[in-house]
């Protein structure tokens, strides 16, 4: 199983970004092969628009089953959804991706069924 995480910084101690389509990195662990891997978002950090859609499809293509992130908005839900990744919310307390990753290891994160904020042009 791969997670990937919304993260400033590219390893398990990095900072939590709590944007998804606007994320600097994300973190991905695969627990099946106990491995992590970092990819740059930086393509889509001043995207005009597109910037959810986009980065939701770079995460499907990586193979990611489940999405740690603060906030996600209505396309990138829908095309995480279509995709059947799964998507959870870390709170404020959350400051790191191993903080993150433990959380969602230990059930405290909860899965979001619907978008959690409006998205850029409504």
């Amino acid at each position: 199983m791969k997670v990937a995480v919304t993260s400033y910084g590219d390893n398990l101690n990095s900072s939590v970004d709590r944007s998804f389509g606007r994320a600097r990195w994300f973190v991905v662990k695969d627990f099946d092969m106990d491995s992590v891997d970092a990819h740059s978002n930086k393509q889509n950090i001043d995207a005009p628009q597109g910037a959810g859609i986009q980065a939701a499809r770079n995460i499907v293509n990586l193979g990611v089953d489940v999405v740690l992130t603060g906030n996600v908005g209505p396309n990138a839900f829908r095309t995480l959804s279509a995709a059947s990744v799964k998507i959870f919310i870390f709170g404020k307390k959350v400051e790191t991706v191993k903080e993150a990753l433990t959380e969602w290891r230990e059930g405290r994160l909860q899965e979001v069924t619907e978008a959690t904020i409006g998205g850029h042009w409504v």
